[in-house]
C-alpha cells in the first residue's frame, strides 16, 4: 500500500515514495501493549524523498522519515560528487524518538513480551560519514558525529530518572551528550551453495568537554549459510563489548525477533557485554512456500550488573536465555511474509508476523 512519484523540479526529477504497510503487522501487535494518544498516533508508515541533483553539481538530497505507532525517525543526508575511487562524503543529520523497552521495558508472561517501561529516547545527532571504495569483498565506512540523548516519558516531558528512581543517563541529568568515531568493516561472499557475511562495529566516545562520554564499544556480527540438498541451513554468531562510561540506555538488549526468539524485547538479559547465537533450517514445501525450525540462544555473559542501576536484576532477567520454534516463509510478488512460532525455557509461546520488500 504504497505509492510513488515522480516531480520535475527544472531539469532534475525528484523521487518521492510513501508507503503505508511497511509496519503493519508491529502495529496490529503491539496496539493492545499501550494506549494511544488520538486518531494521528494511529498513522504509521514511511516517506522517502531523493533529489538527485540539487544545486546542479550532482548533489544529492535524501530525506527518510519513518513513523510507527510509538517511534519516528527523520534522516537527512547530502552528499557532494567525488571520483569512485575516493571515499564517498555525505553529510547526515538524525532525529528519532523510540521506547527504551529492551533495557527499561517491564517483562510480562514469563519474559515473552515487554511494556513499556515509562522511558523514550529522543536522539538528535549531526556528522560527516566516509564509505571508502569497495575492494573486493570488503567494504567500509567511517563517520564522526556530535549526538545528543534526552530521555522522555510517554507524555514526552523530560526525566532523568526511570519509574524505580535509578538515572536514567550516565551524567545524571536530562541529558547526555558525546562526540563518536565509528568504524564499521563489512565481508561478505557468496555463491549458490553458501554464503558467508562478516561486520565488525567499533565506536569510540571522544572526550571533547569534561561531562561528555567517553567509551569504547564493538560489535560484530557473523553469518554462514549453506544448502543441504533441497535445504538451507543459516547459523550467526554477535557479540560485542563495551567499556568506559555507559548509559543505561547503551547496554545490550538480548531477547527479540532477530535475537533470541521467544522472549520480548531484552527478555534474556541487558548487559555491558552480550552473546548471541542463532541457527536455523529451511526447506521448500512448495515453489512459494518454505518451512523453517530454528534454535536462539543468548548471555549477557554475567555482566548485567555493570550496567548503571542494574535494570536487568530489577526486572528479574534471567541473563541466559534459549528459544526453540518452527515457522513458515511465504515469497510473493507483494512481499515476503514470515511467520514463527517459538517456545522459550518457560513454555511461553510467541508468534511473530513480519511483512518486508513490499511494493506498491
Amino acid at each position: 500500500m504504497g505509492a510513488q512519484k515522480s516531480i520535475h523540479a527544472g531539469k532534475a526529477k525528484i523521487d518521492v515514495n510513501v508507503d503505508l504497510s511497511h509496519k503493519l503487522c508491529a502495529a496490529l501487535m503491539l496496539s493492545s501493549l499501550r494506549n494511544t494518544g488520538g486518531p494521528l498516533s494511529l498513522v504509521i508508515g514511511s516517506l522517502c524523498i531523493k533529489h538527485p541533483n540539487l544545486f546542479g553539481g550532482s548533489e544529492k538530497l535524501d530525506v527518510f522519515w519513518d513513523k510507527g505507532l510509538y517511534d519516528t525517525n527523520i534522516l537527512v543526508a547530502y552528499r557532494r560528487p567525488r571520483p569512485e575511487w575516493l571515499p564517498q562524503q555525505s553529510l547526515v543529520a538524525q532525529h528519532s524518538i523510540s521506547p527504551e523497552i529492551g533495557v527499561h521495558g517491564l517483562p510480562v508472561d514469563n519474559f515473552s513480551q515487554a511494556g513499556s517501561g515509562g522511558v523514550n529516547l529522543c536522539r538528535s545527532s549531526l556528522g560527516l560519514e566516509l564509505s571508502e571504495p569497495a575492494s573486493s569483498n570488503w567494504s567500509s565506512t567511517t563517520s564522526i558525529k556530535l549526538e545528543h540523548v534526552r530521555p522522555v516519558n510517554d507524555e514526552g516531558r523530560l526525566i532523568n530518572r526511570d519509574l524505580d528512581g535509578f538515572s536514567v543517563t550516565c551524567s545524571g541529568g536530562c541529558h547526555d551528550s558525546m562526540v563518536v568515531l565509528k568504524q564499521q568493516t563489512r565481508y561478505a561472499k557468496a555463491n549458490d551453495n553458501f554464503f558467508t557475511r562478516f561486520s565488525l562495529q567499533i565506536e569510540q566516545g571522544i572526550p571533547v568537554l569534561p561531562k561528555w562520554l567517553v567509551f569504547n564499544r564493538f560489535q560484530f556480527v557473523g553469518t554462514k549459510g549453506i544448502k543441504l540438498g533441497p535445504a538451507f541451513l543459516m547459523t550467526s554468531v554477535t557479540g560485542g563489548s563495551i567499556v568506559g562510561d555507559m548509559a543505561p540506555y547503551q547496554a545490550f538488549a538480548i531477547g527479540g525477533l532477530g535475537s533470541v526468539r521467544g522472549y520480548g524485547e531484552g527478555g534474556v538479559g541487558t548487559g555491558r557485554s552480550c552473546l548471541v547465537a542463532n541457527s536455523e533450517l529451511t526447506f521448500p514445501l512448495s515453489k512459494m512456500l518454505e518451512g523453517a525450525i530454528f534454535m536462539d540462544y543468548g548471555s549477557d555473559l554475567y555482566s548485567g550488573r555493570l550496567v548503571p542501576g542494574n535494570p536487568g536484576l530489577r526486572h528479574g532477567k534471567p541473563g541466559t536465555g534459549v528459544g526453540i520454534g518452527c515457522g513458515l516463509r511465504f515469497k510473493s510478488q507483494l512481499g515476503h511474509f514470515q511467520v514463527d512460532y517459538a517456545m522459550n525455557d518457560y513454555r511461553q509461546k510467541t508468534v511473530y508476523f513480519s511483512i518486508t520488500n513490499v511494493s506498491s
